[in-house]
Formats: structure tokens, sequence, C-alpha cells
């Protein structure tokens, strides 16, 4: 992967990370009630969701290659089309707040496990984003190593920055993360990147 191509993954990464989503409010609710380090686990509790996710991403990705081109191309339209539904419902519905989620754990890091592997956008959201940047002529684990420290890197500051909102200004943080303008932003990077992807001819990476 070159130097731009790493540069391009690393700004969507940022966008799909840090806008705003039930892992964000489970990360920043929990900070409320139990302070940054007893967190942690929550945060935990993605990253290794995270690293199933991108594991079954790349392995997905790879044996479409190999069995159809065709089908890797279609699934790049697709994986664009859902990047634009992503922002178009951040923009409509961000005068609603977001839910973390009811589901019952019995710990912080399984807690925040469950929400994350439930999370539509988990779980199609890391698809659509190999779609995009892999490289279908270079080989795919060429590419994790580059891909995968990235995308676990910026998503360990990104839920550890949400946590550390929700232990330093409590219920503050919470309005002003989910604030109505932020979130619409956020949506208009995602329906901006789908466009930009969903229309490029050349090599995703």
């Amino acid at each position: 992967m070159s130097f731009e191509a790493w540069t391009v993954f690393a700004l969507f990464w940022v966008v799909f990370v840090t806008t705003p989503g039930p892992n964000a409010v489970n990360c920043i609710q929990t900070g409320m009630q139990l302070g940054f380090m007893r967190t942690l686990p929550a945060v935990a509790g993605i990253l290794t969701q995270a690293s199933l996710f991108l594991a079954l991403s790349a392995l997905g990705i790879t044996a479409l290659i190999a069995a159809s081109p065709e089908a890797f191309q279609a699934l790049k339209l697709l994986g664009a089309a859902f990047l634009i539904y992503l922002g178009l419902r951040s923009i409509l519905t961000a005068h609603k707040p977001i839910k973390a989620g009811k589901q019952a754990a019995n710990s912080v890091y399984w807690r925040a496990f469950a929400i994350a592997t439930i999370n539509p956008k988990s779980v199609a959201g890391y698809l659509a984003a190999f779609s995009q940047f892999v490289d279908p002529n270079t080989p795919i684990l060429a590419q994790m190593w580059v891909i995968v420290p990235t995308a676990l890197t910026l998503t360990t500051l990104s839920y550890c920055t949400y946590t550390a909102l929700g232990a330093g200004l409590g219920k503050l943080a919470l309005g002003a993360v989910m604030g109505v303008w932020f979130r619409r932003i956020m949506g208009g990077f995602f329906i901006a990147y789908g466009i930009a992807l969903g229309t490029y001819s050349g090599r995703a990476a």
C-alpha cells in the first residue's frame, strides 16, 4: 500500500470510528459511571470485536477475489452505497438521541463486545471499508500489515477519547459529543466518501 493510499485509508477510518454510534455512547455512559480506568475494559471489548471483524473481512475479500473479480467490483459498489446510506441516516436522525443498547452483561468487557458485535455499522461497515481499499492484485496478507495496525490504533484512540469525555465531563459531554450538527457533519463525510469511492475507476489501493 502506497503512502497516498494509506493516508486515504487512515482518513476514512478516522471518520468511520469517530462517527457517534452505540459503541461511543456505551463508552461515554460507562465512563460517567465508573471513571476512565475502570472503563478501559470496554475499549478492550471493542478492540476484540474489531480484530475479529478485520480478520473475517480480509478472509472474505480474499475468497471473493479468487472466486469472482466481477463480484468483488459489485461489492465495491454496494459498499459505497452503504456508506451513503450511513451518511443519510446520520443526517436524518441527527435530532434523535442514540441509545447504546440494553444487552445484559456480567462485565464491562463483555457488554462492550456484545454491543459492538450487533452494531449494524460494525457488521457491514468493515466489509464495506475493505472492499474500497484493498488491492485485488496484491496479496491481502501483505496489505494487512499496514491496514490492521492503522485501524486498531485509530479505533483505540477514538474510544479512549469517548471514555475520557464521559469520565471527565459527565453528562455534559454526552450532549456535546452527540450534538446535532456534529452528527450531520459526520454524515456528510460518509456521503462524500461513498460517492467518491463509488465513482472511482482506478484501483482501490
